[in-house]
């Protein structure tokens, strides 16, 4: 397959799916090399957005997916009558964020750094699907260790984890607050998801959310 039918091929194939393809998958199916995919992905997204189109694509890792342009994100909700993907509360973007930036890591390193119990929210995260478990950590307990999932990329609008924003000074008063900054401008350029932690019933009582 050409450079010429490729394009189209791969187009249809991601609007098809609705979900991300693997590009490995891909090449196979195509017949042609991983790289001539990628040449095509990274033409076919700039394509889209020079041509201030509706849709966008995502490389999310090692797999591709089409979602809509998030500047409609308000439009398309109303039109479909799903309420617009509300933000992360503070408390669980401040866990993700720690969990980015220093994976795989313990629900108790989360703790230790935010100073506060984050049961509740870490529980959360990992039910929306944004962070997933990593194996155990060889200490007493074996506690389960965290990482960010291939969901997180989509929300975040990046393809890995090299393009979030140059980790702040932790050892400083504000660096928490930094952080939260420096991921929450990346929050809302990916797919429309539902993310607000109080849509699932909210937090039990007494619990942090």
């Amino acid at each position: 397959m050409d450079i010429i039918e490729l394009t189209p091929a791969l187009e249809a194939v991601l609007f098809a799916s609705g979900d991300p393809v693997p590009v490995a998958r891909l090449s196979l199916v195509f017949g042609v090399p991983e790289e001539d995919i990628l040449v095509t992905a990274d033409k076919l997204a700039e394509s889209y957005e020079r041509g201030g189109r509706g849709i966008r694509l995502l490389r999310l890792g090692k797999s591709l997916q089409l979602c809509s342009a998030p500047e409609y994100a308000k439009i398309i909700a109303r039109v479909i009558e799903h309420r617009a993907a509300p933000r992360l509360s503070p408390s669980a973007l401040e866990a993700l964020a720690i969990i980015a930036y220093f994976q795989p890591v313990t629900r108790a390193y989360v703790e230790q750094v935010r100073g506060v119990d984050s049961s509740y929210t870490v529980s959360s995260l990992a039910e929306k699907g944004l962070i997933e478990p990593a194996g155990r950590l060889d200490a007493p307990g074996r506690p389960t260790l965290y990482r960010t999932t291939e969901a997180f990329l989509r929300v975040m609008g990046i393809s890995s984890l090299e393009e979030l924003p140059t980790l702040p000074d932790l050892s400083e008063s504000d660096g928490l607050e930094k952080l939260q900054n420096a991921v929450e401008e990346l929050k809302g350029r990916g797919a429309q998801l539902e993310l607000d932690m109080d849509a699932q019933g909210g937090a039990p009582e007494g619990a942090e959310a």
